[in-house]
């Protein structure tokens, strides 16, 4: 008999090419192999889910709280050419328009009434309302992610409409936008000196938010005047930034990358809650490097790794610490307003975490933000890559081991964290992806 140690594992793992949010973040959409599904971001909901067994996807982006859905095919056996955007309406389960290109598209960005389209050289933006028309064309350089070479040009399209109310998905017909539009004098904005990777724009479009191949600063800017607003420093070591997201009222942004890591930076006048490091209040009077001016998160959250079999034991959750971070896990974040568990303010703002695992987080601010010891920032440590303070390390949980509801009798501990703390609390975890009744 063999009684040698063996761990079970999935038979039918979570498989998840691509999920993104609505711009206001109330729904978001996953792509599997099997196809597209729908959900309400908070609380976690299916709210539709749609299959096709002659290809797959690529990309299934929502235009908002409607029925309709750009297609992007993909992966081995694509459902649609690659050089097509398939706009889907999902109320009636058909294809209503297409849109062809001479070349492949390299991505897609969708707010109310407008559709982006970014090709290798150019970008072509559409106007959507009961027709989709084409209404400019705008070059870049030779830039596999669509953009000049750490420049960012600034095209003033007439403002989106203002979201609709809550309620049932809306009809396919989407109301014009309406046509004036406001010019401002700066056109380009000089932001990087290497290429950008990501670009992300307040719903105002007051604020734009730019980072670079680099990987460790965050630059916001004002589109009005192509003035650098904050700079922040994600961290010391490169890194590939997945995304940056602004927070509805444009006080507080969240920045995510392959380091497994979410920093939250706040956007007051003054840096706010911003860490800073001791020597900071130096840099008027000696030649410091600007590392040392440099504003820095104020709280931040580590995704744990999922472990790779299923739970048979309660002290499963347990794991070395060489297994316990996901520094490869790609995540896509959102910000959400939610009733308040205190008195003061009746809403607050959280953050909702999307893994390509099938993980879905929901996190709360801590409430208060500047550390009372700086001393991490000073300087003093011999190895460059620990001059900034180090992220606390996130209880983790396995599969079987996380509720979706908060446990009994812990409330008083999760509001003594989040006062006493600088991490993201972990309000809520489920999982989704699948359609068989995982959310």
């Amino acid at each position: 008999m063999n009684l040698a140690r063996h761990s079970i594992t999935q038979t039918n793992p979570v498989q998840i090419f691509n999920t993104q949010f609505d711009a206001d973040c109330q729904i978001f959409t996953t792509v599997t192999p099997v196809g597209f599904a729908v959900y309400q971001a908070w609380p976690l909901k299916l709210l539709r889910k749609r299959e096709f067994s002659g290809g797959t996807l690529a990309a299934a982006v929502p235009c908002h709280t409607s029925s309709l859905l750009f297609l992007l095919g993909g992966g081995r056996s694509p459902l649609y050419p690659p050089n097509k955007v398939i706009l889907w309406d999902d109320s009636a389960g058909a294809e209503v328009a297409e849109l062809e290109f001479r070349e492949k598209v390299g991505g897609l960005a969708c707010r109310r009434g407008w559709l982006a389209v970014a090709l290798r050289r150019r970008v072509v933006v559409f106007e959507v309302h009961e027709t989709v028309v084409r209404r400019g064309e705008y070059d870049t350089c030779d830039n596999p992610r669509g953009r000049q070479m750490g420049h960012v040009q600034l095209i003033q399209l007439p403002p989106c409409r203002p979201p609709e109310p809550l309620g049932p998905p809306l009809p396919v017909r989407l109301a014009k936008p309406p046509t004036s539009t406001v010019r401002h004098p700066v056109s380009i904005i000089a932001a990087h000196e290497s290429p950008l990777t990501t670009l992300s724009v307040t719903s105002s479009g007051r604020l734009v938010a730019t980072t670079s191949l680099r990987g460790t600063l965050v630059r916001i800017w004002e589109t009005s005047n192509g003035k650098l607003m904050k700079e922040f420093r994600r961290g010391s070591d490169k890194a590939e930034i997945y995304g940056v997201a602004f927070r509805p009222d444009e006080k507080e942004v969240a920045v995510w990358s392959d380091k497994g890591t979410i920093h939250v930076f706040s956007l007051a006048p003054a840096g706010g809650s911003n860490r800073q490091s001791s020597l900071s209040p130096l840099a008027p009077f000696l030649p410091l490097p600007k590392y040392f001016d440099s504003q820095w998160s104020y709280a931040q959250y580590r995704i744990p790794a999922q472990a790779a079999h299923i739970s048979l034991s309660s002290t499963s959750s347990v794991r070395s610490p060489a297994t316990d971070l996901a520094a490869d896990e790609k995540c896509v974040v959102g910000w959400i307003k939610i009733p308040s568990e205190t008195e003061e303010p009746l809403q607050e703002y959280q953050l909702i975490t999307l893994t390509y695992s099938g993980g879905w987080y929901r996190l709360s601010l801590p409430l208060k933000g500047p550390l009372a010891d700086h001393s991490d920032l000073s300087g003093t440590s011999q190895d460059p890559s620990h001059r900034a303070s180090p992220v606390p390390r996130q209880r983790t949980f396995s599969v079987s081991s996380i509720s979706s509801a908060p446990e009994k009798g812990k409330g008083k501990e999760r509001e003594k964290e989040r006062r006493d703390g600088h991490d993201l609390i972990l309000e809520e975890y489920r999982k989704y992806g699948r359609w068989d009744g995982w959310g």
